[in-house]
């Protein structure tokens, strides 16, 4: 599950990726228009401006814009630099990998279906792009019969 911090990531990126080529865009406006608390928005602005994602400028006609474009920006980095692994087990991890200290990879059905949902993950989310998302580009086509996936709710007691 994506945490709040890169939701709202992902929300403003969104957001600059669609007014690309237009000029820098004001925190301001990017927490208003995604409804992103400022301070909030700010640390996120300011830590993908670290990890070379974006720029700033100060001043009159200041505000942020992309390093790069947004049509080379994976969704996946940036989950990864908001969220840290995709993997749902650290001994799946393609970057993150820690070995489990009770199990034996070699056969653990566990580690091998964790294995196959990253993978399956990763196709998506390495082949969407920022550019891909603000164009809503994102509604990929229904598996056959997945409409048919029963989903249960958690008992209560």
């Amino acid at each position: 599950m994506l945490n709040r911090k890169t939701q709202y990531a992902l929300r403003a990126l969104e957001f600059l990726a669609q007014r690309e080529g237009k000029g820098p865009v004001l925190i301001s406006e990017i927490s208003e228009a995604r409804n992103i608390p400022l301070k909030f928005l700010e640390n996120i602005l300011l830590e993908l401006r670290k990890e070379g994602i974006l720029t700033s400028k100060k001043g009159k006609g200041g505000g942020y814009g992309f390093l790069i474009p947004p049509s080379e920006i994976p969704i996946a980095r940036i989950i990864r630099i908001m969220d840290g692994p995709i993997a749902m087990l650290p001994c799946a991890s393609l970057y993150f990998y820690e070995r489990c200290s009770q199990c034996d990879e070699s056969d653990c059905g566990l580690h091998d279906l964790m294995v196959t949902v990253r993978d399956a993950n990763l196709r998506i989310l390495e082949g969407t792009t920022l550019a891909d998302l603000a164009s809503g580009k994102t509604k990929l086509p229904k598996p056959p019969g997945s409409g048919n996936i029963p989903v249960h709710p958690p008992k209560r007691n």
